[in-house]
C-alpha cells in the first residue's frame, strides 16, 4: 500500500515538475507573509479558494470528457446555464439544497446535449460546444429577469476546532459547503480515474477506443457517462456562483471562468490533482487582484490589476499547449464497424 502512495506521488511529480514548483513557491510566500501580517494573508488565501472553486470544477467537468475523448469547450456555457437554473429554483422554492440540486441536473442536461451532439451526431465537438456557449447566452440573456427576490446564499460552516487552527483554519476548514465538496470532488475524481475499472475504462476509451471496443467495452457508452457527469460538475459550478459566491444572478456573470478552466485543466495535465493545484495559482492570482484594487498606495490603474488572472491564461497556453499530451483520441469521433 506503502509503495503505491510512494508510485503515485512520484508519477505525480513526473507529470506535474512545473506546477509544484510553483505552487510551492507561493506557500513559501504565503508563510513568510503570514509571519509579516497574519490577518491579510489568512484573507488572501482564503479568498484563493473561493476563486479556485469553480475553476477546477470547470477544469473536471472537461478532463473527464477529454480523458474519454470528447472536448469540451462549452463549459463556461454549461456553468452559464446551470447558474441560471440554480437561481431560478432558489427564488421559486427558497431551499438552497433543492436549488443546487436543479443546478447539477441542469448542468448534466447540457452535458447530454454536448454528448449527443458529438457522440452520436458526430458533430465537430469545438463547434458542439460553441453552440451550447451561445444558446445558454441567448437563453439566460432572454428569460433572466431583473429584480427577482433569492432566499439568501450558503453560508460557511466552521469544522470544530480545526477552524481555529491559524492560517490554515480559517483557509480550509471555514467554507460553505460546495467548496467543501469540491476539495472532496478532486480525490474522488483520481481514485475513480485512476484506482477503478470505471477510470481504466475511460483512459482505454480515450487513447485507444478500437482496442477498447475490441475487448469489450461501450465506447459510445463510456463517452456519454463521462460528458454527462462532467456536465454535473459544470451544474455544481454554475450553483456555486449564484447560490454560494454571489446569491444572485446576472447575465454573463461566468465572465470567462469557463475558459480559463480549459487553461487550469490542460496546466494540470489533465489529471484532478493537477487541475487542483492550477485552480489555486489562478485562484491566488484573482484573490492578489481583488486585494491590489482596495490598496490606494498602489499607483496602478484597476485596469490592469483586473487583467492579472487572464494573463495567467494567456501565459499557460502560451507556455504548456505544446508540451502537454492530450489523450490519444481527444476530439475523435468514433465509428464503429
Amino acid at each position: 500500500m506503502a509503495q503505491t502512495s510512494t508510485s503515485g506521488l512520484l508519477r505525480f511529480w513526473k507529470n506535474n515538475r512545473t506546477l509544484a514548483i510553483v505552487v510551492g513557491g507561493v506557500i513559501v510566500l504565503s508563510i513568510v507573509f503570514y509571519i509579516l501580517d497574519p490577518g491579510q494573508t489568512a484573507a488572501v488565501l482564503a479568498s484563493t479558494v473561493r476563486h479556485s472553486t469553480p475553476l477546477v470544477l470547470g477544469a473536471l467537468c472537461g478532463l473527464l470528457g477529454e480523458r474519454a475523448g470528447v472536448v469540451n469547450i462549452g463549459i463556461e456555457g454549461q456553468m452559464l446555464f446551470s447558474a441560471f437554473i440554480a437561481f431560478l429554483a432558489n427564488v421559486a422554492t427558497g431551499n438552497l439544497f433543492i436549488a443546487v440540486l436543479v443546478g447539477i441536473a441542469a448542468g448534466a442536461l447540457m452535458g447530454l446535449l454536448h454528448a449527443f451532439m458529438s457522440v452520436t451526431l458526430k458533430v465537430d465537438q469545438i463547434i458542439g460546444g460553441t453552440v451550447i456557449n451561445i444558446l445558454a447566452t441567448g437563453l439566460t440573456g432572454y428569460f433572466y429577469t431583473a429584480g427577482l427576490v433569492t432566499q439568501g446564499k450558503l453560508q460557511p460552516i466552521p469544522l470544530g476546532p480545526l477552524a481555529d487552527i491559524p492560517l490554515i483554519g480559517p483557509v480550509l476548514f471555514n467554507n460553505p459547503p460546495i467548496t467543501y465538496t469540491t476539495i472532496i470532488l478532486v480525490f474522488v475524481v483520481h481514485y475513480v480515474l485512476y484506482s477503478t475499472r470505471w477510470g481504466l475504462r475511460t483512459r482505454a476509451v480515450g487513447e485507444h477506443p478500437r482496442a477498447a471496443d475490441t475487448v469489450g467495452i461501450n465506447v459510445y457508452k463510456m463517452r456519454y457517462a463521462n460528458v454527462i457527469l462532467g456536465g454535473a460538475i459544470a451544474g455544481l459550478a454554475g450553483a456555486f456562483l449564484t447560490l454560494e459566491a454571489v446569491g444572485s444572478f446576472e447575465r454573463g456573470m461566468t465572465n470567462g471562468r469557463g475558459f480559463v478552466a480549459l487553461a487550469v485543466m490542460i496546466f494540470g495535465k489533465w489529471t484532478p490533482l493537477g487541475s487542483w493545484g492550477a485552480a489555486l495559482l489562478f485562484g491566488f492570482a484573482s484573490a492578489l487582484q481583488t486585494q491590489l484594487q482596495f490598496i490606494g498606495n498602489i499607483n496602478i490603474p484597476h485596469q490592469f490589476i483586473g487583467m492579472l488572472p487572464y494573463l495567467l491564461t494567456i501565459v499557460v497556453l502560451a507556455g504548456f499547449v505544446g508540451r502537454a499530451r492530450t489523450p490519444a483520441a481527444d476530439g475523435v469521433p468514433y465509428n464503429k464497424e
